[in-house]
């Protein structure tokens, strides 16, 4: 009998309860429901939830199901004073019942089994909860999401996709340690359906064409429809993925197809490029594609005009003089090419700064770095700060490559645990190592089962390094075994904070025993290289849909620690504390021995007050200390204001100086891209207004 709800009759309500001797041959008629709601009593469902319990552990008697659901009847008509049990109440007397009549095995699994369905309950019940909120407006954990229809149509496909991970597919003591905050698995909702990120072989998309899924697009010849094809190769890979895209080598990639081209035209073509990346939208209209280009380094003509056009075109800015969001420019410094006054593209060095010091973008990736020096391709970055390079299976190049996934390992929480013991610190750290690297190889293996039809661009159209020679119907292991797998770490600051009393900024103890801790997980993380035969990787995690995460969680078990709970968010990977008052020579000195282990991705940033644009030599001097400080990649962070009344750019409180109006954009950079501010969460709130400025230094000091 189906169970349906119906109106209970006024006699029954009043009746007194019925005797064991009245009811003996009897059977409830009403069972009230976990909403309240009461319907139809029906016994062959006990009966049949204990049959599949039996089942389970390798019972086949569908007769003796149905006597234990008498026996349960029974004892509740004995022991329920009330006329209408509650299912809790039904499944309680179940449970009592099968292990009182010597069947425990069947009672453990039944118990297992009625564990299993609450908390996939409690899963359905927080997801209607999470989906009311996004259908007030979408989260702000990733800026560039925006609060369209179908921005919250997808947020809400990935909250029910991470559910459905966590209980279904991934494995129990992993997924128990995302959601208790002992490691952050990074963007779960996309965890068995495409990948993070990759470096886009330009150069052959538009030397040989593509297929976007509704025809054709043939070969470029004029540099507008270069720059308009780069766009739509960006937006197409995006769609397939759930990270970031970039051109490991766009002056390089583009400059054959602008040849005889003005430099008129060029410039066109790159304003252009820079409105589209600005305006098209990919992921079901969601966000614009985050995307990201390297250059700097190409030494034909074509290729320094390329670059020279789009940094101009980047400094015009929007159509009201407005700073671009994207693409994330980096732009790359090397001895003999562009480093030296003496050097060919020393000019575009300094258009670099020029437009930086207005706009924030270029960022500068160093390619004369100890770790980035000796691949003979230049490595490329992604505007977070994602770094590809070395490879297990193939070629240690950056194009055609990306990461798979990554995964963050909360360590202030390890180090409250700790209670100042360091030894028992890395010890607890191993085994979230572990489990970490555990977790990420249970992903890949599921991603290495999806196949090239499950991302018809990346896949079907060659970007991924030998997934050309792979049919629709193929898995697509061959490809991805080129990607990398990263392990991540927030708030190093807050864990020798908890351990001895300072962080890395203040002491050099601290400093010491930060680089003990980052060189005990990258040799971890190279073991795990060894121990899978894939490339895994050690990540200064950008923290982008992570902040305040760990740090709320954490506040809720151990209270507030001072220097360790009491902000809205752990520290930015490896980073000094925003709030700590230190020079810029001295921050780049402290944090810079940390870019060489973390060889999947890392960033620096100098805070300033104001944009630098009238002291470049100045600038110029820093990038050069960075460089000397072994960085790989870093970014100079200051205040852009625009007034949306009259265009007028500068550092503005709440309203402009020149028509008055308060209607003014404020732009930051915070975990890796920029935005505006009233994008951000109250975490990266929270970091902006602490963010004390670093005052200047004469090179060298200490």
């Amino acid at each position: 009998m189906a169970a349906k709800t119906q109106r209970i009759p006024a006699s029954l309500l009043n009746q007194p309860a019925l005797s064991l001797s009245e009811y003996s041959d009897q059977e409830f008629a009403w069972i009230r429901k976990r909403d309240g709601r009461i319907v139809e009593f029906d016994k062959s469902k006990i009966s049949e939830a204990i049959f599949k319990a039996a089942q389970a552990v390798g019972g086949d008697d569908h007769d003796l199901a149905e006597d234990l659901a008498d026996a349960v009847v029974r004892h509740l008509a004995q022991c329920q004073p009330a006329e209408i049990p509650s299912v809790e109440e039904v499944q309680d007397a179940v449970e009592k019942v099968l292990i009182e009549m010597g069947h425990a095995k069947t009672a453990k699994a039944y118990i297992l089994y009625r564990d299993r369905r609450t908390r996939m309950r409690e899963a359905r019940s927080e997801l209607m909860d999470i989906v009311e909120d996004i259908l007030v407006e979408t989260n702000r954990e990733n800026a560039n999401v925006g609060n369209s229809p179908s921005a919250k149509m997808l947020q809400i496909a990935s909250a029910a996709s991470r559910q459905y991970y966590l209980s279904r597919l991934i494995p129990e003591d992993i997924a128990q340690a995302h959601q208790s905050g002992d490691i952050h698995i990074h963007d779960l909702d996309f965890y068995g359906k495409t990948l993070t990120c990759v470096q886009i072989p330009l150069e052959k998309l538009l030397a040989n064409g593509f297929n976007t899924g509704h025809g054709y697009i043939r070969s470029p010849k004029r540099a507008a429809s270069a720059t308009a094809l780069a766009a739509i190769i960006l937006q197409s890979s995006q769609n397939d993925m759930h990270g970031g895209q970039s051109f490991a080598t766009f002056d390089h990639d583009l400059a054959p197809f602008i040849v005889g081209a003005s430099e008129f035209d060029v410039f066109q073509s790159m304003e252009a490029l820079i409105y589209n990346l600005n305006s098209m939208h990919s992921r079901a209209g969601a966000q614009v594609p985050f995307s990201s280009i390297n250059l700097g380094c190409d030494l034909s003509q074509e290729g320094r005009l390329i670059t020279k056009a789009l940094l101009e075109a980047y400094e015009k800015g929007l159509g009201r003089g407005e700073t671009p969001i994207f693409p994330n420019i980096i732009f790359r410094l090397r001895k003999g090419i562009n480093f030296e006054p003496k050097d060919p593209n020393y000019d575009l060095f300094q258009l670099a700064m020029r437009v930086s010091s207005q706009r924030m973008n270029p960022t500068f990736s160093f390619m004369n770095s100890t770790f980035n020096n000796p691949y003979d391709a230049d490595v490329a970055y992604m505007g977070c700060r994602t770094r590809v390079i070395a490879n297990r299976h193939g070629p240690s190049i950056s194009t055609g490559r990306g990461n798979l996934s990554f995964t963050t390992i909360n360590l202030p929480r390890l180090a409250i645990k700790a209670n100042g013991h360091i030894e028992v610190f890395f010890q607890e750290l191993e085994k979230k190592l572990i489990l970490a690297s555990r977790q990420l190889h249970h992903r890949y293996t599921v991603q290495s089962h999806l196949k090239v039809r499950d991302m018809p661009f990346l896949m079907g159209q060659g970007l991924y390094l030998d997934s050309e020679q792979l049919k629709p119907d193929d898995e697509i292991a061959p490809a991805i075994k080129h990607g990398t797998l990263s392990i991540g770490f927030i708030g190093l600051a807050e864990t020798l904070a908890s351990l001895i009393g300072s962080h890395h900024g203040q002491t050099l103890q601290a400093r010491q025993l930060g680089l003990e801790i980052i060189r005990f997980m990258r040799r971890a993380v190279n073991r795990f290289s060894e121990e899978y035969d894939l490339n895994y990787t050690l990540l200064a995690t950008p923290a982008e849909g992570l902040s305040g995460r760990f740090v709320s969680m954490d506040r809720r078990v151990f209270g507030t620690i001072p220097g360790v709970t009491d902000k809205d968010y752990y520290t930015n990977s490896f980073h000094v504390p925003v709030e700590f008052p230190i020079s810029s020579f001295e921050k780049c000195q402290f944090e810079g021995p940390f870019h060489e282990l973390t060889n999947a991705g890392h960033i620096s940033y100098i805070e300033l007050d104001a944009p630098p644009v009238h002291n470049l030599e100045a600038y110029e001097r820093l990038l050069r200390h960075m460089a000397a400080c072994n960085m790989g990649y870093a970014g100079i962070n200051f205040p852009i204001d625009e007034c949306l009344g009259c265009a007028y750019r500068g550092v503005i409180a709440n309203q402009c100086p020149s028509c008055g109006s308060t209607h003014i954009r404020h732009i930051r950079r915070v975990t890796g891209y920029l935005s505006t501010v009233n994008r951000f969460n109250d975490a990266k709130k929270a970091e902006l207004r602490n963010r004390t400025p670093n005052f200047h230094t004469t090179e060298g000091s200490q």
